[in-house]
């Protein structure tokens, strides 16, 4: 049995029933983060992916030897880049609708993507352009919504903000109310209503599969949450977050980290409970 790690993750991520930590090393806890047990790290993992309808599968993104892959909850790995370029695998996101196709998105470099849970991956975007600056994700999260064209979008956070891009890869583009991509051809679009706070780094983001037009995002202000697929968001909590992540089958179960201490919601953000470091 693990000593709690969740004060140093850099990423957490269910996986069915189970959150996955990984920080200095990589832990799993069955029991919301009152125990954790470790597990064999691939190496030094900045970003996990996992989906709702394969339990089991884990993808992490790599600092070094690109992606690597579990069909076991974490317990045995393989890793490899498939193409990727050399580079930090700084963030990762499954496809909403299937479990094969992944999105990585390389430090210095774009998005690239895979067809075949990560063996083999081909570029499919520059990185998002903000501020008259190229940008790197610093998370990825694939949102089915009936605005993207077929229906999902690519959602990442930056240091500078949200941006987003439907998985035709047209172009990155802001979360705008209404249908985006009618906005986005007659370029009438209103601004957003309650946008996150602007030039201020998305840490992290999740989608709620239960609920794709739920979303959270953690930033160095606080967890925030949005009801409508990114349009308007409201702070949940205060706080300098840097992680958060949310059950695949209950929008209601948050998780996230907060300063250096794991925080658990069962009620959808309104109330939080704090797990102390071991």
């Amino acid at each position: 049995m693990a000593s709690q790690n969740e004060a140093t993750s850099k990423t957490l991520a269910f996986d069915g029933d189970n959150l996955l930590s990984a920080g200095r090393g990589l832990a799993v806890s069955g029991d919301d983060g009152r125990s954790w047990i470790e597990l064999a790290s691939p190496g030094r993992i900045l970003a996990l992916a996992t989906h709702r309808d394969q339990p089991g599968l884990v993808v992490a993104g790599l600092a070094e030897g690109g992606v690597a892959r579990s069909r076991d909850g974490g317990k045995t790995w393989q890793s490899g880049r498939g193409g990727l370029p050399a580079g930090e695998v700084g963030a990762i996101a499954s496809a909403a609708r299937n479990p094969d196709l992944l999105y990585a998105a390389i430090r210095g470099d774009g998005l690239w993507k895979s067809e075949d849970a990560g063996k083999n991956w081909s570029l499919a975007m520059d990185r998002p352009w903000l501020n008259e600056a190229e940008r790197d994700p610093l998370t990825l999260v694939s949102v089915d919504l009936e605005t993207g064209m077929g229906g999902i979008w690519i959602y990442a956070g930056t240091d500078v903000g949200l941006t987003r891009v439907p998985d035709c890869f047209c172009r990155w583009q802001e979360v705008l109310p209404g249908n985006a991509m009618d906005a986005l051809v007659t370029g009438s679009a209103s601004p957003p209503e309650a946008p996150l706070p602007l030039g201020e780094p998305v840490l992290s983001l999740a989608s709620a599969p239960s609920a794709p037009e739920r979303l959270f995002a953690a930033l160095p202000s606080g967890i925030w949450a949005s009801e409508d697929g990114g349009v308007v968001w409201r702070r949940m909590i205060e706080g300098t977050a840097s992680v958060v992540a949310v059950h695949p089958g209950d929008e209601q179960h948050i998780a996230a980290v907060i300063g250096s201490t794991l925080n658990l919601s069962r009620d959808g953000g309104a109330t939080w409970h704090a797990r102390a470091a071991g």
